[in-house]
């Protein structure tokens, strides 16, 4: 059953704070992150039919990687950032949503494959967005992470310190995935893979029971 609250809400500070960067975003964004990129998305399937979404799509940086094979669906919380993704897409199949990834207004098992890239880490409850993102997505079906975590009982003095100012402006810089992953029974590991930053960043594939 798709939840009624948007926990996205929340957190006003971050919502201002996305519409005031979204001009800027891809300046920081896009060069830094597209092999990533390249590399995560290789895990959709270019030949075969599918209903995607990309839960926090931000502004559409993965657009012009995505084949044209799927229909997409692309959720942000924040209307600047949509509007910059509509502008970015061309040969593809979308339907636009301003929506919450933590309370996804679609019905269960409506998606082949989700996209979760650079969302996890901004959210303030990761493990409701994974849970939600599991909630939509068909049995069988894969969930495809690109995203910065630290790793289970690593440090990262730094990282944790500055987390309490990140998280309201930009993102958060502690989250452990391991831990968010607990919360979704649901959800096995396929594969992870370090991306950047020294296996700060990560590709990881999972799939639904």
């Amino acid at each position: 059953m798709k939840p009624s609250r948007q926990p996205y809400r929340d957190n006003p500070l971050l919502r201002l704070s996305y519409s005031l960067i979204a001009p800027l975003y891809d300046l920081v964004i896009a060069r830094s992150l597209h092999e990533a990129r390249v590399h995560s998305l290789s895990s959709l399937s270019a030949s075969a039919e599918g209903e995607v979404l990309l839960s926090g799509v931000g502004t559409g940086l993965d657009l012009p990687l995505l084949p044209p094979v799927n229909r997409y669906t692309a959720l942000d919380f924040n209307a600047a950032m949509l509007a910059r993704a509509r502008r970015r897409c061309t040969g593809l199949q979308v339907d636009w949503v301003l929506g919450d990834s933590m309370a996804l207004p679609f019905p269960d098992a409506r998606f082949d494959h989700v996209v979760l890239h650079l969302i996890l880490a901004i959210v303030p409850r990761s493990e409701f967005c994974l849970r939600e993102a599991a909630r939509v997505l068909k049995p069988g079906g894969t969930i495809i992470i690109m995203d910065k975590f630290l790793r289970p009982k690593k440090l990262a003095p730094l990282r944790r310190a500055l987390t309490p100012v990140s998280r309201c402006i930009a993102t958060r810089m502690d989250v452990v995935f391991e831990e968010v992953l607990s919360e979704v029974p649901q959800l096995q590991l396929v594969s992870d893979t370090p991306l950047l930053a020294g296996g700060w960043f990560r590709g990881i594939v999972l799939k639904k029971k």
